[in-house]
């Protein structure tokens, strides 16, 4: 019980407390009279300690030094019996306490130590029966979420309404994985966390400045961590969820004004506990359905994909449609090979959050593991620049294929990415078609043909698309010069400007842009060096 409480006791109604008031939230656990000479050998942690002074020594060093050595050893408080052998606690005990903050506790003489006793280890005998009682109600409910949650989300929710807190889980990467509301005690960070899906950056700062972090890491318990008012945060316990030596999450506890009980704590240890077993069967499931779409998408990018009836039907219960367009993505993580054990888990971190974005965005969760890269499929429109924002890091980079449909250009795609991965560098994003120019400079025939029918294929599917091709050729050929491309293709100024005026229609070029103007040079500088 804490000691506010037990001053409520008929027995210590009479007394008062005259130091280390702000600290009379401590808990007490146990009630016993001393009167040796050296009683720091005889306390333990919470113990309220009953004395009459008799004992104590009566020069002002001594006893500030006894105080320090019981303030050590944990206790709860001192309750000294007055004015029989001290009228009053001393002024040098009085003055050590407030800086110490420990309470020191006056009782009248005439009240029995006794009854104190008796009444306070009466009452924390039935306290502890209560936690017994409340532990097996925990015990039980979480173990029924053990057996019955299909999801975090259900063994956050067993957690908050066990505990009556403001419960979230999220992973090592600080995303929201589960979260259990309570609207009257959650703060400012809480509801950031709730709104975009992670924990906000400036507060894993302050964890970062504060050592907590590196707390955390080591943990394997439930850490307090202090309010931060500047930032709207109340106090908080963090309780890691451990698999052997790795962190995979933790699990999130709003303390707020009411401290968490150790039963609070042990509830939340459990259900990390519990939080793990989910995880570890999780993983299982997902490397299970992993394996088969590793190897479906490994035959998709080397070419050894069998063009069967059987290939086909499995590659649409994987969710791969043979007719539809996609992106070819790549994650690469820039450290050394062979990747370490802190490198490879990394990875499986890394292609986790990435199956669950895929999943989001509704396309196929189809990705691979290959060394230091992950590549996977992207469908159509689906926002490249969304996952990056999610998921980019300092030692990562991503690049996005152009999109092409079909087996053949999903292979072409991806010889297309691990010809740039030379030109990326750590945090990077970079859509291919960023690079494509330096690839045609460089003499690469496939970026050339793509550059080609990039820039000019929505032209050559128009009607006369030959004859508004070789006008546009034409054009850049006289340095987009009206008058003598007109008179070099034979026909009028103003036949020639209605005609620019479809293909800037067509192909939405702005013809007037020196950028555009510049790569239509190219492109007829390209066509002049194909071969008829």
């Amino acid at each position: 019980m804490q000691l506010t409480e037990a001053l409520t006791f008929d027995s210590l109604r009479k007394a008062s407390i005259v130091a280390g008031a702000p600290a009379i939230q401590r808990e007490v656990r146990w009630v016993h009279v001393i009167d040796t000479p050296d009683p720091a050998a005889w306390v333990r942690p919470g113990m309220l300690l009953l004395s009459t002074g008799y004992a104590w020594p009566r020069e002002e060093a001594d006893l500030v030094a006894l105080l320090r050595a019981l303030e050590a050893r944990g206790i709860a408080a001192i309750a000294l019996a007055v004015p029989q052998f001290f009228t009053h606690f001393p002024t040098c005990m009085r003055e050590e306490a407030d800086r110490i903050g420990l309470p020191l506790i006056e009782i009248p003489w005439e009240i029995p130590f006794a009854q104190i006793a008796e009444e306070l280890l009466q009452a924390l005998v039935v306290q502890q029966y209560h936690q017994i009682q409340q532990s097996e109600v925990i015990h039980r409910a979480l173990t029924s979420a053990a057996v019955e949650a299909e999801s975090l989300q259900d063994i956050a929710d067993a957690l908050g309404r066990l505990i009556d807190r403001a419960v979230t889980i999220e992973d090592m990467e600080g995303s929201l994985l589960a979260a259990h509301r309570a609207p009257q005690i959650e703060d400012t960070v809480r509801l950031r966390t709730l709104e975009d899906g992670r924990t906000p950056s400036d507060y894993e700062h302050f964890l970062e400045l504060g050592g907590y972090a590196g707390q955390l890491a080591a943990a394997y318990g439930p850490v307090r961590i202090p309010s931060a008012p500047d930032m709207g945060a109340t106090g908080r316990v963090i309780c890691p969820i451990r698999l052997k030596h790795e962190t995979v999450g933790r699990i999130w506890i709003i303390e707020g004004a009411r401290p968490l009980s150790e039963l609070d704590l042990r509830a939340a240890e459990q259900a990390a506990f519990i939080a793990a077993l989910h995880i570890l069967h999780q993983r299982e499931l997902e490397t299970r359905e992993a394996r088969v779409g590793y190897a479906f998408l490994d035959s998709l990018l080397d070419g050894t994909f069998a063009h069967t009836p059987q290939t086909f039907e499995r590659a649409r219960l994987l969710g791969f449609d043979p007719s539809a367009s996609y992106h070819v993505g790549l994650f690469q993580l820039h450290v050394e090979l062979p990747l370490s054990a802190e490198a490879f888990q990394r990875r499986e971190r890394l292609a986790t959050r990435l199956r669950q974005r895929l999943a989001r965005v509704g396309g196929p969760a189809l990705l691979s593991l290959n060394g230091d890269q992950i590549p996977f499929l992207l469908p159509q429109g689906a926002p490249g620049e969304q996952i990056w924002a999610e998921l980019a890091a300092d030692d990562v980079s991503l690049t996005i294929s152009r999109v092409r449909q079909g087996v053949a250009g999903i292979q072409q795609s991806y010889r297309d990415i691990q010809s740039l991965i030379p030109l990326i560098g750590a945090g990077s994003f970079v859509p291919a078609e960023r690079l494509l120019l330096p690839r045609v400079l460089g003499g690469d025939q496939a970026a050339q043909a793509d550059f080609l029918d990039e820039l000019l294929g929505p032209l050559e599917q128009a009607r006369s698309g030959q004859t508004l091709i070789a006008t546009l050729v034409e054009f850049a050929n006289h340095g987009f010069h009206l008058a003598q491309a007109a008179q070099a293709l034979f026909i009028h100024p103003k036949t020639l400007r209605y005609r620019l005026e479809r293909i800037a229609e067509i192909s939405h070029l702005d013809l007037n842009d020196s950028d555009t103007r510049f790569r239509i040079q190219l492109a007829a500088q390209l066509l002049r060096l194909r071969p008829h």
